[in-house]
């Protein structure tokens, strides 16, 4: 069970982390996407959200993403947390444009608390 969301900038990413921590979800179960590898880290940082590590993938995809283009690797990343490819398909084209794309999952927290992005 994931929710996914598209924001334009950082206070609005700011606010929908509010907003999914209120209905609930805890902030490893949160995660933001950028196409910007230091935006991305940036974001996670500063909300304290969540950061898909090798649990979530496993070390093979995990290795397999220091071969892969950004997008590809965004697209591997957001399939671990439950999103089909077409849905990863869709959200990385918002990323390309420059949004923030969040999930929040429940299955996030049972899979790991890892931060690595």
């Amino acid at each position: 069970m994931y929710k996914v969301e598209v924001v334009q900038n950082g206070v609005e990413a700011v606010n929908l982390v509010e907003a999914f921590k209120s209905e609930g979800y805890g902030q490893e179960e949160i995660f933001i996407f950028a196409h910007n590898r230091d935006r991305s880290e940036d974001m996670s940082e500063a909300t304290d959200t969540g950061e898909i590590g090798m649990r979530e993938q496993g070390i093979f995809e995990s290795f397999g993403n220091l071969f892969k283009s950004r997008g590809d690797e965004l697209r591997s990343k957001m399939r671990s947390l439950g999103l089909t490819q077409v849905e990863a398909d869709k959200y990385e084209a918002e990323l390309d444009k420059g949004h923030l794309v969040l999930v929040a999952t429940k299955e996030a927290h049972e899979m790991n608390n890892t931060k690595t992005y």
